[in-house]
């Protein structure tokens, strides 16, 4: 079996570790043992031209191994619901076709894929590349090698233990179409880059630790609130239950009017106060200066009675 290239044992009753002689299939391009009861650890010395792995739905326990990130030609991983735990490796990811697009020799095989938040029959394409380790026991921070790789359509990372924060350079990654990384430990805003994925038809990020608030103008908001809920600090447009209220540029600005405004006229009534009590407090401690005051309102009050009594007499003679 030197040259078998596709491998479909999907959805058997298959149970122990597989076999030895995997590693003997150097032309092996698409290995699918998904939906068995296989356990172990995922086998070491696989086929360089492997272009879709499906370990989905088995016993499989152990870290990942760093040989999968070197597979240049692989398109498709899905290691969803295991038993996989430790952190994703932090190497270079060598997976080129996730990077730019190649020719592939690829055989189509139909499997049943979760994207979207739903389960479909799906047929595989040369052109589809999706990465899915869902419902495992993995932890630690993503590795930013894995948001570097432009070309994926479908990741799925829920139901882990990752934690640290999305990277702006998600978005490069303009193909995207479903993200899934609800029930983790991520935190942090959500970035603004995100917006640059235009193609995005299913979001998750519901039961994280995400704050602040969700972009503004962008096509998350056309998500329903349960892509975000079980966030408590995250607020803004589809939450309903948002804890910090939605700020309105205007209403900034005329609150910015106001705030000015009001300080004009605080910092007058200031200074009438103390201008006021400067005065007329030195005069009431100051004797001579009270006198002197008093005396100059005196003469000139004396002024204006003689002036005005001139004008009325000169008015009546005329």
């Amino acid at each position: 079996m030197k040259e078998l290239r596709v491998m479909n044992l999907w959805s058997n009753r298959l149970s122990g570790k597989l076999p030895l002689y995997f590693s003997n299939l150097k032309q092996l391009q698409t290995m699918n043992v998904g939906e068995n009861e296989f356990s172990g650890t995922i086998p070491v010395g696989m086929s360089q031209n492997l272009e879709v792995i499906i370990l989905r739905a088995n016993q499989f326990e152990g870290t990942i191994l760093q040989q999968l990130f070197n597979l240049s030609y692989l398109i498709f991983l899905d290691l969803a619901h295991n038993k996989l735990s430790g952190s994703m490796p932090k190497c270079v990811y060598n997976l080129t076709n996730m990077v730019t697009i190649h020719e592939t020799s690829l055989f189509t095989t139909t499997i049943e894929l979760f994207t979207k938040g739903q389960d479909y029959v799906y047929e595989i394409q040369p052109e589809r590349r999706t990465f899915d380790l869902s419902a495992n026991s993995l932890s630690g921070e993503v590795p930013l090698e894995l948001f570097r790789l432009v070309q994926l359509q479908t990741l799925n990372l829920s139901h882990n233990n990752f934690i640290g924060t999305i990277p702006k350079t998600i978005g490069s990654m303009k193909n995207m179409e479903s993200l899934d990384l609800s029930n983790n430990k991520f935190f942090g805003e959500i970035p603004q880059d995100i917006s640059s994925v235009t193609f995005l038809g299913y979001l998750n990020l519901s039961y994280n630790n995400f704050d602040g608030r969700i972009p503004t103008g962008t096509q998350l908001q056309s998500f329903n609130a349960s892509s975000y809920i079980g966030n408590p600090k995250l607020c803004g447009a589809p939450l309903n239950n948002c804890t910090r209220k939605e700020e309105n540029p205007g209403n900034a600005e005329n609150e910015n009017d106001e705030s000015i405004r009001e300080s004009l006229y605080l910092g007058m009534g200031v200074g009438f106060a103390v201008g006021f009590l400067g005065i007329f407090g030195s005069m009431f401690l100051i004797r001579k200066w009270r006198h002197a005051y008093f005396r100059l309102v005196n003469r000139v009050g004396d002024y204006l009675y003689v002036t005005l009594i001139v004008k009325l007499n000169s008015f009546r003679r005329n």
